[in-house]
Protein backbone atom coordinates (compact mmCIF):
# COMPACT_ATOMS: atom_id res chain seq x y z
CA UNK A 1 0.00 0.00 0.00
CA UNK A 2 1.17 3.25 -0.52
CA UNK A 3 1.08 5.23 3.28
CA UNK A 4 0.35 8.89 3.36
CA UNK A 5 3.25 11.49 4.46
CA UNK A 6 2.01 11.50 8.06
CA UNK A 7 2.70 8.27 8.80
CA UNK A 8 6.23 8.88 7.60
CA UNK A 9 7.87 8.55 11.47
CA UNK A 10 5.92 5.16 12.08
CA UNK A 11 6.67 3.87 8.67
CA UNK A 12 10.58 4.11 9.10
CA UNK A 13 10.56 2.81 12.94
CA UNK A 14 8.57 -0.31 11.41
CA UNK A 15 9.22 -2.60 8.48
CA UNK A 16 11.84 -0.63 7.02
CA UNK A 17 14.15 0.07 9.92
CA UNK A 18 17.88 -0.47 9.07
CA UNK A 19 19.90 -1.20 12.08
CA UNK A 20 23.22 -0.11 10.42
CA UNK A 21 22.49 2.06 7.19
CA UNK A 22 26.11 3.59 7.70
CA UNK A 23 26.89 0.57 5.92
CA UNK A 24 25.03 1.29 2.56
CA UNK A 25 26.55 3.85 0.22
CA UNK A 26 23.84 6.47 -1.23
CA UNK A 27 21.87 6.94 -2.90
CA UNK A 28 21.55 2.99 -2.44
CA UNK A 29 19.01 0.64 -3.38
CA UNK A 30 17.45 -1.35 -0.12
CA UNK A 31 15.20 -4.56 -0.63
CA UNK A 32 13.04 -5.11 2.50
CA UNK A 33 12.85 -9.21 2.03
CA UNK A 34 10.26 -9.81 4.59
CA UNK A 35 8.11 -7.15 2.06
CA UNK A 36 8.69 -8.75 -1.19
CA UNK A 37 8.07 -12.23 0.47
CA UNK A 38 4.64 -10.85 1.30
CA UNK A 39 3.81 -8.76 -1.74
CA UNK A 40 4.98 -12.70 -3.82
CA UNK A 41 2.52 -14.22 -1.30
CA UNK A 42 -0.31 -11.36 -1.56
CA UNK A 43 -0.19 -11.98 -5.44
CA UNK A 44 -0.53 -15.71 -5.25
CA UNK A 45 -3.88 -14.71 -2.86
CA UNK A 46 -4.92 -11.99 -5.42
CA UNK A 47 -4.54 -14.55 -8.58
CA UNK A 48 -6.74 -17.37 -6.78
CA UNK A 49 -3.38 -19.91 -6.86
CA UNK A 50 -0.05 -20.34 -8.32
CA UNK A 51 -1.29 -22.05 -11.71
CA UNK A 52 -2.96 -18.92 -13.01
CA UNK A 53 0.54 -16.83 -12.68
CA UNK A 54 3.04 -15.85 -14.87
CA UNK A 55 4.66 -12.83 -13.51
CA UNK A 56 6.72 -10.75 -15.23
CA UNK A 57 10.47 -10.20 -14.04
CA UNK A 58 10.86 -6.70 -15.74
CA UNK A 59 10.89 -5.17 -12.53
CA UNK A 60 13.10 -6.71 -10.31
CA UNK A 61 15.57 -8.74 -13.21
CA UNK A 62 17.05 -10.53 -10.17
CA UNK A 63 17.85 -14.09 -10.13
CA UNK A 64 17.40 -14.34 -6.31
CA UNK A 65 13.68 -12.58 -6.83
CA UNK A 66 12.73 -15.42 -9.33
CA UNK A 67 14.15 -18.28 -6.70
CA UNK A 68 11.93 -17.42 -4.71
CA UNK A 69 8.84 -17.15 -7.07
CA UNK A 70 9.92 -20.55 -8.02
CA UNK A 71 10.25 -21.85 -4.75
CA UNK A 72 6.59 -21.01 -4.10
CA UNK A 73 5.74 -23.54 -7.25
CA UNK A 74 5.08 -20.52 -9.20
CA UNK A 75 6.08 -22.47 -13.11
CA UNK A 76 5.45 -19.68 -15.72
CA UNK A 77 7.23 -16.30 -16.34
CA UNK A 78 7.12 -13.67 -18.50
CA UNK A 79 10.14 -11.49 -19.51
CA UNK A 80 11.20 -8.62 -21.73
CA UNK A 81 14.47 -9.09 -22.80
CA UNK A 82 16.92 -12.10 -23.48
CA UNK A 83 18.90 -11.44 -20.62
CA UNK A 84 15.87 -11.34 -18.08
CA UNK A 85 15.09 -14.59 -19.75
CA UNK A 86 18.15 -16.10 -19.39
CA UNK A 87 18.40 -14.93 -15.46
CA UNK A 88 14.80 -16.70 -15.32
CA UNK A 89 16.39 -20.10 -16.75
CA UNK A 90 19.17 -19.65 -14.11
CA UNK A 91 16.93 -19.27 -11.44
CA UNK A 92 15.12 -22.61 -12.30
CA UNK A 93 12.43 -21.87 -14.25
CA UNK A 94 11.14 -24.36 -16.83
CA UNK A 95 8.02 -21.84 -18.84
CA UNK A 96 9.64 -18.67 -19.74
CA UNK A 97 7.84 -16.24 -21.81
CA UNK A 98 9.60 -13.69 -23.92
CA UNK A 99 6.79 -10.67 -24.78
CA UNK A 100 8.75 -9.19 -27.69
CA UNK A 101 8.22 -9.08 -31.01
CA UNK A 102 11.75 -10.72 -32.31
CA UNK A 103 13.47 -9.20 -35.13
CA UNK A 104 17.08 -8.77 -36.25
CA UNK A 105 19.40 -10.06 -34.57
CA UNK A 106 17.03 -11.45 -31.69
CA UNK A 107 16.45 -14.34 -33.94
CA UNK A 108 19.59 -15.92 -34.16
CA UNK A 109 19.35 -15.67 -30.11
CA UNK A 110 15.79 -17.63 -30.22
CA UNK A 111 18.33 -20.76 -31.50
CA UNK A 112 21.18 -19.85 -29.33
CA UNK A 113 18.40 -19.85 -26.37
CA UNK A 114 16.59 -23.17 -27.34
CA UNK A 115 20.84 -24.73 -27.18
CA UNK A 116 21.70 -23.29 -24.13
CA UNK A 117 18.26 -24.53 -22.13
CA UNK A 118 16.45 -27.31 -24.22
CA UNK A 119 14.86 -28.14 -20.87
CA UNK A 120 13.14 -24.78 -21.01
CA UNK A 121 9.94 -24.07 -22.49
CA UNK A 122 10.53 -20.19 -24.52
CA UNK A 123 7.89 -18.87 -26.14
CA UNK A 124 7.80 -15.30 -27.90
CA UNK A 125 5.47 -12.67 -29.59
CA UNK A 126 4.86 -11.79 -32.84
CA UNK A 127 3.21 -9.73 -35.32
CA UNK A 128 4.50 -9.36 -38.78
CA UNK A 129 4.11 -11.69 -41.48
CA UNK A 130 8.08 -11.47 -42.55
CA UNK A 131 9.49 -11.56 -39.24
CA UNK A 132 7.51 -14.84 -38.41
CA UNK A 133 8.56 -16.53 -41.36
CA UNK A 134 12.09 -15.68 -40.83
CA UNK A 135 11.60 -16.70 -37.04
CA UNK A 136 10.19 -20.31 -38.22
CA UNK A 137 13.10 -20.43 -40.69
CA UNK A 138 15.76 -19.62 -38.23
CA UNK A 139 14.76 -22.00 -35.57
CA UNK A 140 13.56 -25.38 -38.26
CA UNK A 141 17.02 -25.40 -39.78
CA UNK A 142 18.46 -25.33 -36.26
CA UNK A 143 16.44 -28.36 -35.80
CA UNK A 144 14.36 -27.17 -33.00
CA UNK A 145 11.29 -24.73 -32.46
CA UNK A 146 9.33 -22.39 -30.31
CA UNK A 147 5.73 -21.49 -29.02
CA UNK A 148 5.07 -18.25 -30.56
CA UNK A 149 1.99 -15.62 -28.68
CA UNK A 150 0.09 -13.60 -31.19
CA UNK A 151 0.97 -9.76 -30.02
CA UNK A 152 -3.13 -8.55 -30.21
CA UNK A 153 -3.15 -4.70 -29.89
CA UNK A 154 -6.02 -3.98 -27.23
CA UNK A 155 -6.40 -0.85 -27.83
CA UNK A 156 -2.88 0.69 -26.90
CA UNK A 157 -1.94 1.33 -30.59
CA UNK A 158 1.85 0.13 -29.60
CA UNK A 159 1.95 -2.86 -31.02
CA UNK A 160 -0.20 -6.06 -32.08
CA UNK A 161 -2.68 -6.57 -34.43
CA UNK A 162 -6.21 -5.81 -33.83
CA UNK A 163 -8.53 -8.47 -33.75
CA UNK A 164 -9.95 -9.24 -37.21
CA UNK A 165 -8.77 -10.52 -40.65
CA UNK A 166 -4.81 -9.87 -40.75
CA UNK A 167 -4.80 -11.34 -36.83
CA UNK A 168 -6.40 -14.09 -38.11
CA UNK A 169 -4.41 -15.02 -41.15
CA UNK A 170 -1.32 -14.53 -39.28
CA UNK A 171 -2.50 -16.69 -36.23
CA UNK A 172 -2.61 -19.54 -39.23
CA UNK A 173 0.77 -18.68 -40.42
CA UNK A 174 1.80 -19.61 -36.77
CA UNK A 175 -0.49 -22.68 -36.33
CA UNK A 176 1.06 -23.48 -40.02
CA UNK A 177 5.00 -22.95 -39.81
CA UNK A 178 7.36 -25.50 -39.36
CA UNK A 179 9.36 -24.83 -36.26
CA UNK A 180 6.25 -22.47 -34.52
CA UNK A 181 4.00 -23.78 -32.31
CA UNK A 182 0.89 -22.03 -31.22
CA UNK A 183 0.91 -20.70 -27.73
CA UNK A 184 -1.83 -18.08 -27.63
CA UNK A 185 -2.43 -14.56 -27.41
CA UNK A 186 -0.25 -11.66 -25.82
CA UNK A 187 -3.09 -9.32 -24.67
CA UNK A 188 -1.26 -6.58 -22.61
CA UNK A 189 -3.50 -3.74 -21.83
CA UNK A 190 -0.99 -1.48 -19.28
CA UNK A 191 -3.02 1.98 -20.67
CA UNK A 192 -6.09 1.08 -18.55
CA UNK A 193 -5.29 2.26 -15.23
CA UNK A 194 -8.01 4.39 -14.46
CA UNK A 195 -8.08 4.98 -10.56
CA UNK A 196 -11.66 4.08 -10.31
CA UNK A 197 -11.56 0.07 -10.07
CA UNK A 198 -14.92 0.28 -11.69
CA UNK A 199 -13.77 1.77 -14.70
CA UNK A 200 -11.12 -0.10 -14.86
CA UNK A 201 -12.86 -2.94 -15.17
CA UNK A 202 -15.51 -1.33 -17.82
CA UNK A 203 -12.56 -0.66 -19.89
CA UNK A 204 -10.88 -3.60 -19.48
CA UNK A 205 -13.63 -5.75 -20.64
CA UNK A 206 -14.80 -3.23 -23.55
CA UNK A 207 -11.69 -5.01 -25.44
CA UNK A 208 -11.57 -8.41 -23.39
CA UNK A 209 -14.92 -9.71 -24.38
CA UNK A 210 -14.29 -8.91 -28.51
CA UNK A 211 -10.88 -10.91 -28.12
CA UNK A 212 -12.61 -13.97 -26.29
CA UNK A 213 -15.19 -13.82 -30.00
CA UNK A 214 -12.11 -14.05 -31.72
CA UNK A 215 -10.65 -16.76 -30.26
CA UNK A 216 -13.78 -18.78 -30.10
CA UNK A 217 -13.74 -18.30 -33.88
CA UNK A 218 -10.03 -19.03 -34.53
CA UNK A 219 -10.61 -22.52 -32.19
CA UNK A 220 -13.65 -23.40 -34.25
CA UNK A 221 -11.35 -23.08 -37.87
CA UNK A 222 -9.32 -25.62 -35.88
CA UNK A 223 -6.83 -23.63 -34.51
CA UNK A 224 -5.35 -23.91 -31.08
CA UNK A 225 -5.45 -20.60 -28.64
CA UNK A 226 -3.88 -22.59 -25.31
CA UNK A 227 -2.95 -19.57 -22.99
CA UNK A 228 -3.94 -15.58 -23.01
CA UNK A 229 -1.70 -13.93 -21.26
CA UNK A 230 -3.23 -10.54 -19.65
CA UNK A 231 -2.24 -7.43 -18.04
CA UNK A 232 0.52 -5.65 -15.68
CA UNK A 233 0.10 -4.91 -12.31
CA UNK A 234 -3.04 -2.14 -12.03
CA UNK A 235 -5.08 -4.89 -14.60
CA UNK A 236 -4.26 -8.00 -12.32
CA UNK A 237 -6.95 -7.50 -10.11
CA UNK A 238 -10.01 -7.48 -12.83
CA UNK A 239 -8.24 -10.39 -14.70
CA UNK A 240 -7.86 -12.02 -11.43
CA UNK A 241 -11.72 -11.70 -10.79
CA UNK A 242 -12.28 -13.68 -14.35
CA UNK A 243 -12.78 -17.56 -14.95
CA UNK A 244 -11.26 -18.13 -17.97
CA UNK A 245 -9.55 -21.71 -19.24
CA UNK A 246 -6.87 -20.10 -20.86
CA UNK A 247 -6.32 -16.96 -18.72
CA UNK A 248 -2.40 -16.19 -17.39
CA UNK A 249 -1.90 -13.32 -15.12
CA UNK A 250 1.24 -11.20 -15.48
CA UNK A 251 1.85 -8.27 -12.75
CA UNK A 252 5.22 -7.28 -12.71
CA UNK A 253 5.74 -4.32 -10.77
CA UNK A 254 3.41 -5.15 -7.70
CA UNK A 255 6.29 -7.57 -6.33
CA UNK A 256 7.85 -4.49 -5.20
CA UNK A 257 5.20 -2.06 -5.50
CA UNK A 258 5.88 1.74 -5.56
CA UNK A 259 4.41 5.10 -4.64
CA UNK A 260 3.07 5.82 -8.35
CA UNK A 261 0.84 2.85 -8.33
CA UNK A 262 -0.09 3.20 -4.19
CA UNK A 263 -1.62 6.61 -5.56
CA UNK A 264 -3.50 5.81 -8.79
CA UNK A 265 -4.70 2.49 -7.84
CA UNK A 266 -5.78 2.23 -4.09
CA UNK A 267 -7.70 -0.75 -4.49
CA UNK A 268 -4.02 -2.21 -4.73
CA UNK A 269 -3.45 -1.64 -1.05
CA UNK A 270 -2.37 -5.51 -0.41
CA UNK A 271 0.80 -4.59 -2.15
CA UNK A 272 3.29 -2.17 -0.02
CA UNK A 273 6.58 -0.78 -1.27
CA UNK A 274 9.65 -3.35 -0.52
CA UNK A 275 12.56 -1.50 -2.32
CA UNK A 276 13.56 2.00 -0.95
CA UNK A 277 16.29 4.38 -2.40
CA UNK A 278 18.43 5.26 0.77
CA UNK A 279 19.74 9.08 0.47
CA UNK A 280 21.86 11.17 2.41
CA UNK A 281 22.01 15.29 3.05
CA UNK A 282 24.71 16.40 1.40
CA UNK A 283 24.34 20.02 1.37
CA UNK A 284 22.05 22.54 3.37
CA UNK A 285 21.92 25.58 0.65
CA UNK A 286 19.57 27.72 2.48
CA UNK A 287 17.67 27.91 5.27
CA UNK A 288 14.50 26.09 3.94
CA UNK A 289 16.32 24.16 1.15
CA UNK A 290 17.69 20.36 1.84
CA UNK A 291 19.86 18.68 -0.82
CA UNK A 292 19.81 15.26 -1.04
CA UNK A 293 22.14 12.80 -3.41
CA UNK A 294 19.00 10.93 -5.28
CA UNK A 295 19.34 12.85 -8.44
CA UNK A 296 18.34 11.06 -11.93
CA UNK A 297 20.83 8.56 -11.83
CA UNK A 298 19.16 6.94 -8.62
CA UNK A 299 15.24 7.02 -9.24
CA UNK A 300 13.43 6.80 -12.54
CA UNK A 301 12.77 9.88 -14.26
CA UNK A 302 10.04 9.65 -16.55
CA UNK A 303 7.53 10.77 -13.70
CA UNK A 304 7.30 14.61 -13.92
CA UNK A 305 9.89 16.66 -11.99
CA UNK A 306 8.66 17.25 -8.57
CA UNK A 307 6.70 13.81 -8.17
CA UNK A 308 9.48 11.52 -8.94
CA UNK A 309 10.11 10.01 -5.05
CA UNK A 310 7.79 10.79 -1.86
CA UNK A 311 9.63 11.37 1.10
CA UNK A 312 7.80 9.56 3.94
CA UNK A 313 9.83 11.57 6.91
CA UNK A 314 9.53 15.01 5.24
CA UNK A 315 5.79 15.48 4.83
CA UNK A 316 5.79 19.15 3.65
CA UNK A 317 8.95 18.33 0.82
CA UNK A 318 8.49 20.26 -2.06
CA UNK A 319 11.03 18.72 -5.04
CA UNK A 320 11.80 21.86 -6.66
CA UNK A 321 15.13 20.97 -8.45
CA UNK A 322 16.48 17.64 -9.28
CA UNK A 323 20.16 16.82 -11.81
CA UNK A 324 21.78 14.06 -12.39
CA UNK A 325 23.09 13.59 -8.57
CA UNK A 326 20.98 15.74 -6.60
CA UNK A 327 17.60 16.75 -5.30
CA UNK A 328 16.39 19.83 -4.06
CA UNK A 329 13.66 20.00 -1.94
CA UNK A 330 12.10 22.90 0.18
CA UNK A 331 10.12 22.30 3.44
CA UNK A 332 9.30 24.02 7.06
CA UNK A 333 11.67 21.02 8.33
CA UNK A 334 14.46 21.86 6.94
CA UNK A 335 16.25 22.75 10.17
CA UNK A 336 15.91 19.49 11.14
CA UNK A 337 18.19 17.84 8.92
CA UNK A 338 21.85 18.57 8.09
CA UNK A 339 24.48 17.36 6.14
CA UNK A 340 25.07 13.06 6.28
CA UNK A 341 21.97 12.55 7.55
CA UNK A 342 19.23 10.04 5.65
CA UNK A 343 16.31 9.33 4.76
CA UNK A 344 14.42 6.33 2.83
CA UNK A 345 12.59 7.51 -0.92
CA UNK A 346 9.94 5.77 -2.43
CA UNK A 347 10.29 5.70 -5.99
CA UNK A 348 7.36 6.75 -8.24
CA UNK A 349 8.34 4.16 -10.87
CA UNK A 350 10.30 0.98 -9.34
CA UNK A 351 10.78 -0.57 -12.70
CA UNK A 352 13.43 1.86 -14.15
CA UNK A 353 14.83 2.75 -11.00
CA UNK A 354 15.69 -0.87 -9.86
CA UNK A 355 17.42 -0.87 -13.70
CA UNK A 356 19.81 2.36 -12.48
CA UNK A 357 21.26 0.24 -10.25
CA UNK A 358 23.70 -3.04 -10.20
CA UNK A 359 23.00 -4.56 -6.51
CA UNK A 360 20.56 -3.83 -3.98
CA UNK A 361 21.37 -4.31 -0.92
CA UNK A 362 19.25 -7.16 1.39
CA UNK A 363 17.78 -5.96 4.90
CA UNK A 364 15.52 -8.71 7.06
CA UNK A 365 14.56 -7.24 10.48
CA UNK A 366 16.16 -4.38 10.41
CA UNK A 367 19.98 -6.37 9.29
CA UNK A 368 21.54 -5.90 6.69
CA UNK A 369 21.85 -9.65 5.57
CA UNK A 370 22.92 -9.80 1.46
CA UNK A 371 23.23 -7.59 -1.69
CA UNK A 372 22.01 -9.08 -4.76
CA UNK A 373 22.89 -8.70 -8.49
CA UNK A 374 20.30 -6.90 -10.86
CA UNK A 375 21.88 -9.19 -13.25
CA UNK A 376 19.08 -8.24 -15.96
CA UNK A 377 19.70 -4.89 -16.08
CA UNK A 378 22.14 -5.54 -19.05
CA UNK A 379 20.93 -6.41 -22.45
CA UNK A 380 22.87 -9.51 -23.20
CA UNK A 381 24.47 -12.25 -20.52
CA UNK A 382 25.60 -14.90 -22.36
CA UNK A 383 22.84 -15.66 -25.16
Amino acid sequence: MFVPPNEGARLMEDCYRIDDPNRILSPGLVLFRELVEANTDAMIEVAGGIERLRPHCKTHKMREVAEMQVARGITKHKAATFAEAEMLAQAGAKDVFLAYNIVGPNIARVVAYRKAFPDVRLSVTGDDVTCLDQLARAVSDAGTDVDVFLDIDPGRNRTGLRVGERARLLYRQIVDAKGLNPAGFHFYDGHQHHSSLEQRKAAIRSEWEPMLVFRNTLEGEGMPVPAIVCGGTPQFPVYASLRDRALELSPGTCIFHDAGYGEKCPDLEMFRPAVLVLTRVMSRPTENRVTFDVGTKAVASDPPMGTRVVLPEIPDAEQVLQNEEHLVVETALADEWKPGDHTLAIPRHICPTVALHRQVTVVSEGQIVDEWDVVARDRLLTV
